[in-house]
């Protein structure tokens, strides 16, 4: 396996001096490698991990989660539909899933109103589409494998009343 794409997967955190460090290889190297993964569109780019819950952030963007029931298409199953939903603007992952629903989809929108209309007008109204349940992120605590403000906590016990 491609070295730089193994450290990607096990440690994307890592700094391109860091990865050359770890593979035993030279920084012009790990850059080599880093564009043969973009040419074979396998690397699509680096993604900041931003705490939305801090004052200078706050009201940046509106995060929701939803549950999607498709019904399948003849010859196509679950994507077509899929990669037509994943083309819209306000959804930021899409994914096949198991279980209750078929489609998980991450939307981002500047308003609780703005997400809402997405879902209305945009989501519910495409052919296939059986229903749909949403869910607004109120808060996180853990994003991209890093903990945020506020959520290291006292390792205390909660209370519980007998």
């Amino acid at each position: 396996m491609n070295p730089v794409l193994k450290l990607l997967l096990e440690g994307g955190r890592l700094t391109t001096a860091q990865m050359a460090q770890v593979a035993s290889i030279t920084v012009a190297e790990v850059e080599q490698h880093l564009e043969q993964l973009k040419k074979d569109k396998i690397f699509l780019g680096w993604r900041p991990v931003l705490d939305l819950s801090r004052d200078a952030a706050a009201g940046a963007a509106v995060r929701a989660v939803i549950e999607v029931k498709l019904t399948p298409e003849r010859g196509g199953g679950f994507n077509n539909l899929a990669q037509r939903l994943a083309k819209f603007d306000e959804v930021e992952s899409c994914y096949l899933m198991s279980g209750g629903f078929d489609l998980l989809v991450f939307v981002n929108a500047p308003t609780l109103q703005k997400a809402a209309s997405f879902v209305s007008e945009k989501l519910s109204t495409l052919g296939g589409v059986l229903s749909t349940s949403t869910h607004f992120l109120l808060r996180s605590y853990k994003e991209g494998g890093f903990l945020l403000a506020g959520s290291e906590g006292s390792s205390d016990r909660l209370n519980v009343s007998p």
